[in-house]
């Protein structure tokens, strides 16, 4: 995939956050996350998740879709390496101040990889999932499986045998209002490459992933989550927060993706002043060996 549509898996060291790091935190969680809501409940509702479901959420974030879990009753274990001001504030979502005496003993966040989510002793997890798009097909090129694979490859032998395991990608891009945007991304972090130089990503993108990861392919869906803003500048920080514009920003400058950015969402804007770009991602379901 092109560095501008793919979230870098860094991991950080122990600075202290700056603000405009905290601040995309927020805007992911108060604007952008909750857009990928429908993705999470059809795949809860198909999977029948409840009080005897084991989660492990791999990329967790901001812990959303964690919570949408426990709400059902899940015990629930997020794991996430990228962006330390996303897992705080999936903690202050989900686990108690010490002042607070309701409990979340069902809730565990984890800075660090699959194998730091592992207790000695405790029951292994009923399913895993990858909420983060993997293999999206916008602008993204094939034979990019080796990361997530690896990742979930690592998940794996925490999980029981014939678990489902979820991974998730963006739809057809005829079908992705954002395609338009967010190739703006593309063009700004590699300007000296064509467009048709580009090979898409293969439609069964999340098969090969699941396949290198050792995981037998178990079902799929699809699931229409639209994108909306309430004007022009969230659609801007929501999309920001995503960090799928990080390399254009780097290639370029803030200012200029602002700008290129903007006037890419014109075409999506609606005569009330909001932004609405109707989208579909699909999920695949795989079983552990």
């Amino acid at each position: 995939m092109t560095p501008a549509l793919v979230r870098q898996h860094v991991r950080h060291t122990a600075t202290v956050p700056d603000p405009e790091s905290r601040a995309r935190a927020r805007d992911w969680s108060e604007i952008q996350e909750r857009m990928l809501v429908p993705l999470y409940e059809a795949v809860y509702a198909r999977l029948d998740v409840g009080s005897g479901t084991r989660l492990l959420a791999l990329g967790c974030g901001s812990g959303l879709a964690l919570l949408l879990a426990a709400a059902r009753g899940a015990t629930v274990t997020g794991v996430d390496s990228s962006c330390p001001e996303r897992l705080a504030l999936a903690r202050r979502r989900l686990l108690p101040e010490p002042w607070d005496t309701r409990t979340r003993a069902t809730a565990r966040i984890v800075d660090g990889s699959p194998r730091d989510a592992a207790v000695p002793g405790s029951p292994a997890y009923t399913l895993v999932t990858a909420f983060e798009p993997i293999g999206c097909t916008i602008g993204c090129l094939a034979g990019d499986s080796e990361g997530p694979a690896g990742l979930l490859a690592a998940a794996t032998p925490l999980a029981e045998r014939g678990a489902p395991v979820v991974l998730t990608g963006w739809g057809p891009p005829e079908r992705c209002a954002s395609s338009s945007v967010l190739r703006v991304a593309t063009k700004l972090a590699d300007p000296l490459r064509s467009p048709g130089s580009r090979r898409p990503a293969p439609r069964d993108g999340l098969e090969e992933v699941a396949q290198r990861a050792g995981l037998r392919p178990d079902g799929s869906g699809r699931v229409a989550c639209p994108f909306g803003y309430a004007d022009l500048d969230s659609a801007v920080r929501g999309l920001l927060s995503t960090g799928l514009f990080d390399a254009a920003v780097a290639a370029t400058d803030r200012n200029q993706v602002d700008k290129e950015l903007t006037e890419a969402l014109h075409a999506h804007q609606r005569p009330d002043g909001t932004v609405w770009m109707p989208n579909v991602f699909r999920y695949l379901i795989a079983r552990t060996p």
